[in-house]
């Protein structure tokens, strides 16, 4: 009963263990960055703390035995495991609070963001992190000293904690990275898991309290201690370093297969534990152990690891053809997942299995080590976890400056050859001479084998089929010619897997038509021609708008398109941009041809930093700050969203500065939008939204409000040359089509109250439901902001409008095309509402007719617009060119969306007019009731208060939230 009881709650330890190092992670991130190396100093301190916490405990065990052999009685381990339990618990209760005070410790001492600053605080994240990981590292030597019925038995029992508790690991997780990080933040998730440990650790005190018989041989009856112990830890290192460069191998490569979200990684750990506790398992159901299964198992892991390596570039194929047979919706969204966990254990299983058997086998050969059963286990877990450190920080970073994933691989495999040769040699070879000649030929013949093996794909590796949700012509005709066409058609100019990402470049065409496109984890996050608009206005939209324009600070380099426009004013001193990867500044040359020669400008500074970090530890202030990161789904890119980094750059603003922020509305829901611009809105009391390039959305956040209404100012700047020659490089001739951008004036988000949740490092939601909204790939819109004091601020501080009111507050008829012609060739709501405005103003004119006929032909963001969409919605800026007729309810509900979808502060409907619809309702067909719901959200509208407690602020009628 003792014995089950443990095992059980050994997969409530491991559960928290693995949630604990996602939280700390996550904590830790706000103090070192949240950088490759930030990543591999945590995962270090956490395999370094159980590396001393099993050698440690081993010892401590081995001598509480003794110590309890010496007075005639029996050492009661469970009653010392049990504090060792609730000592984490404590220590898990207390982190926030320890966690402040280190970083307030950070922040007083002065230090620069890199080198000897870095490692100091390092240091101080080993204060928090060391602690409980050295406790953590007790449960294995532990119990299995405590509990083993005999010393035959001390190989299977050992074999079961291993596997229960790397179970819960497992569980832990898929909870951390699908449900409990985004549903309880950091804090509240702490405490659960701490309550969970001091509870594990009294049950265990209550049934350490009767005295147990511990595992123990009569003097001079035991076999004689064995020889070679250091055969066997260095196998257990060689191993551990193999199997987490494995790990961090595979991780990227399902990266660029799935897509580097939150959910593909802990998809990727969960198979890793999950087939860890299925070989230790294994190991416990087997009837005897020979020396057989110890050196067959380690030579089959190596032939496993062989066959993952000749098929893994085939990796983002499989993951397409797999995502083609579910839907886009939320209730395929886990069933992807599940799949795509099962079709990873189909694929690494085998694999990971035989690593997972490696240590209860070894073990195994050293349980004759008498009375020191948990010293044994210490010492050959301690050995495994410093390999494992080892192959986080080489394989998974350090080898990376120089080699590509498949070196990795092909080092880890080498790895592993040589510890089934060492074994093999332990075992089987003969003293002396024998065994060197058995390593030295194991090893020939591995390196052999591994220089033959061929080199993976980077085109089929970096395509990005992730993005593509649906069966085209090439789904379904095999990994080879897929590889094939993906060669020849689209070749690289550029590959490089640095420690952060992989960064490839690919271009099209030739000469003036030249176009390149950096992808960064197989997701395109630049073209020098689809997306220059964008990238450009990053930067000089801001600088328009701010007082000044002569320090800037650019968060992302990408394809150097937005610092260099900024470099090339003539008024800018510096720029300084932070950019996370060594594949993207090592790339920057082959894009000068495209943004104005950047990587050469004197004025502009690459610092290779995370940028949450490079600005905490500035002292600089700028007038610009623009963001350009990838999509917040992207693991490490939400951290550029949340609340704490914005006041970080808000705080790095000079009085009268702009910081800019990209966002998107492809592949993403009004959910995501709504909770980014929340938090934008929660740390910027003055906030405008402007689009670059159809979805691609731009928030400013002002330190006043005065300077961007300047119209005069504006305009003044916009005629300059230098900012002439930069807006028309984007596409943009003038003050006018530059207007036809605004989407939200100033002021308008922070009248509209928009409730719900933010985005914050200590909850962390963004990454979330942003993962989710790309796994359906939709699009999202804007919060409504058409009504109350949100309406009232959009009309008064509309640029456009002003600009219009300088003519009796109607744009000339040239304007007005120059202006739609801007708006259609984007948006399709937008061209909508300024169509329908026109056509209220003018029901005939030839110039509009053609703009709309050509904005039908056209595929803007929001579709091709209908050609009857003009007629339809001139009548809901007045109310007077409604008729009398009476209105289906089904035309109410379409007036309804029409007015919530082209609603725009630049020419605002009258809410009087949708009142008049609603008023004119009837359904014969359906109770007259949804019409008079529908009139007193209409009216409700008009009056800028909720309909009803079931919509909230600012919803417009006939509609939820």
């Amino acid at each position: 009963m003792v014995r089950t009881a443990s095992l059980v709650l050994t997969v409530v330890t491991g559960f928290t263990g693995l949630v604990y190092e996602v939280a700390w992670q996550k904590y830790l991130a706000t103090l070192l960055g949240s950088h490759s190396e930030a990543t591999a100093a945590i995962l270090a301190l956490f395999l370094g703390g159980l590396s001393i916490g099993y050698r440690l405990f081993g010892d401590v065990t081995r001598r509480l035995v003794a110590s309890a052999r010496a007075a005639s009685s029996s050492p009661r381990l469970l009653v010392f495991y049990g504090l060792v339990e609730a000592a984490i618990g404590l220590w898990a209760l207390a982190f926030p609070w320890l966690f402040a005070g280190v970083r307030s410790l950070s922040l007083l001492v002065p230090h620069e963001a890199t080198g000897a600053g870095f490692a100091f605080d390092v240091f101080l994240a080993s204060l928090l992190v060391a602690p409980p990981a050295i406790l953590m590292g007790g449960t294995i030597p532990i119990l299995t000293q405590a509990l083993a019925r005999s010393l035959a038995d001390a190989t299977r029992f050992h074999a079961f904690v291993y596997a229960f508790n790397t179970a819960g690991a497992f569980a832990g997780a898929l909870a951390a990275g699908y449900l409990l990080v985004p549903l309880l933040g950091l804090d509240r998730l702490l405490f659960w898991m701490a309550t969970l440990n001091l509870g594990a650790g009294a049950v265990f005190l209550a049934m350490g309290l009767p005295r147990r018989e511990i595992v123990a041989l009569e003097p001079g009856e035991g076999p004689p201690r064995i020889e070679g112990l250091g055969t066997y830890a260095g196998a257990a290192l060689l191993v551990g370093f193999a199997m987490i460069a494995v790990q961090t191998v595979l991780i990227r490569v399902a990266g660029l297969a799935f897509g580097s979200s939150q959910f593909t990684f802990s998809m990727v750990v969960a198979v890793f534990v999950l087939c860890i506790a299925l070989g230790s398992f294994a190991v416990s159901l087997l009837p005897r152990i020979g020396r057989a299964h110890v050196v067959a198992s380690h030579w089959l892991l190596v032939l496993a690891c062989g066959v993952v390596y000749l098929n893994l570039d085939g990796a983002p194929y499989w993951a397409h053809a797999l995502r083609t047979l579910f839907r886009d919706t939320d209730a395929a969204f886990h069933a992807y997942y599940l799949a795509g966990l099962l079709g990873l254990g189909v694929a690494i299983g085998p694999a990971v299995v035989l690593s997972g058997a490696s240590l209860p086998l070894l073990f195994h050969q050293l349980r004759r080590e008498v009375g020191e059963l948990g010293a044994a286990a210490g010492r050959l877990y301690s050995w495994n976890t410093v390999g494992s450190l080892l192959g986080a920080l080489l394989g998974g970073y350090l080898l990376l400056f120089w080699l590509d994933l498949h070196h990795v691989f092909r080092i880890a495999i080498g790895a592993l050859a040589l510890a089934a040769a060492l074994l093999t040699a332990r075992l089987y070879a003969s003293p002396g001479r024998g065994v060197r000649g058995a390593v030295a030929g194991g090893t020939v013949v591995a390196v052999a084998a591994l220089m033959a093996l061929p080199s993976w794909s980077p085109e089929l590796l970096t395509i990005g089929l992730f993005r593509s949700r649906q069966p085209g012509k090439s789904a379904y005709i095999g990994v080879d010619k897929t590889r094939a066409i993906v060669e020849v058609k689209h070749p690289l100019k550029f590959h490089d897997d640095d420690p952060t990402t992989t960064v490839s470049v690919r271009e099209e065409g030739k000469g003036p038509s030249l176009e390149r496109s950096i992808f960064t984890n197989g997701k395109s996050d630049g073209s020098t021609r689809d997306d220059y608009t964008t990238m450009a206005l990053a930067g000089i939209l801001p600088a328009l708008l701010a007082d000044e324009h002569a320090d800037a600070f650019v968060i992302g380099y990408g394809t150097g398109v937005t610092a260099g426009e900024l470099a090339a004013l003539p008024g800018a001193r510096r720029v300084t941009v932070a950019e996370i990867s060594l594949g993207v500044i090592e790339a920057a040359p082959l894009f000068d041809f495209a943004n104005q020669g950047a990587s050469r400008n004197p004025k502009l500074e690459i610092v290779r930093s995370d940028a949450y970090r490079a600005l905490l530890r500035s002292d600089a202030r700028f007038d610009v700050i623009a963001s350009e990161p990838s999509n917040p789904w992207v693991t490490g890119v939400e951290m550029l969203f949340s609340r704490e980094f914005l006041a970080a750059a808000r705080d790095r603003l000079n009085p009268g500065g702009v910081y800019a922020q990209w966002f998107h509305q492809y592949e993403t829901d009004d959910e995501t939008i709504a909770m980014v611009i929340r938090t934008y809105a929660s740390v910027f009391d003055h906030v405008a939204v402007w689009y670059a390039l159809g979805a691609d959305l731009l928030l400013l956040g002002f330190q006043s409000g005065d300077g961007p209404l300047d119209l005069e100012r504006l305009e003044r700047r916009v005629a300059e040359p230098h900012f002439a020659a930069a807006l028309g490089r984007s596409g943009i001739e003038g003050l006018p089509e530059l207007l036809a951008h605004e989407l939200l004036p100033l002021g308008v988000v922070g009248a509209a109250g928009l409730e719900g949740p933010t985005h914050t490092l200590l909850h962390p939601r963004l990454n979330h439901v942003a993962g989710r909204a790309f796994f359906r790939g939709g699009a999202g819109s804007l919060p409504f902001t058409g009504s109350g004091p949100a309406a009232r601020i959009g009309r008064e501080n509309s640029l456009l409008r002003r600009y219009a009111a300088r003519s009796g507050g109607r744009l000339p008829e040239g304007v007005l095309a120059r202006v739609a012609r801007e708006a259609c060739t984007h948006r399709a709501d937008l061209c909508g509402a300024l169509v329908g405005s026109w056509q209220r103003a003018a029901p005939v004119s030839p110039v509009r007719d053609r703009l709309v006929a050509s904005a039908a032909q056209r595929q803007s963001f929001g579709g091709p617009l209908d050609v009857r969409a003009p007629q339809r919605l001139s009548t809901l800026f007045d109310a007077r060119l409604l008729g009398s007729e009476r209105v289906p309810l089904l035309e109410a509900r379409n007036a309804t969306e029409a007015y919530t979808r082209f609603y725009s502060h630049a020419v605002p409907f009258d809410p009087r007019a949708l009142v008049s619809v609603w008023r004119r309702c009837h359904a014969p067909r359906a109770p007259q009731a949804f019409c008079k719901e529908g009139l007193a959200r209409a009216e409700a509208l008009v009056a800028g208060r909720p309909a009803s407690g079931r919509t909230g602020a600012g919803s417009p009628p006939g509609q939820g939230r």
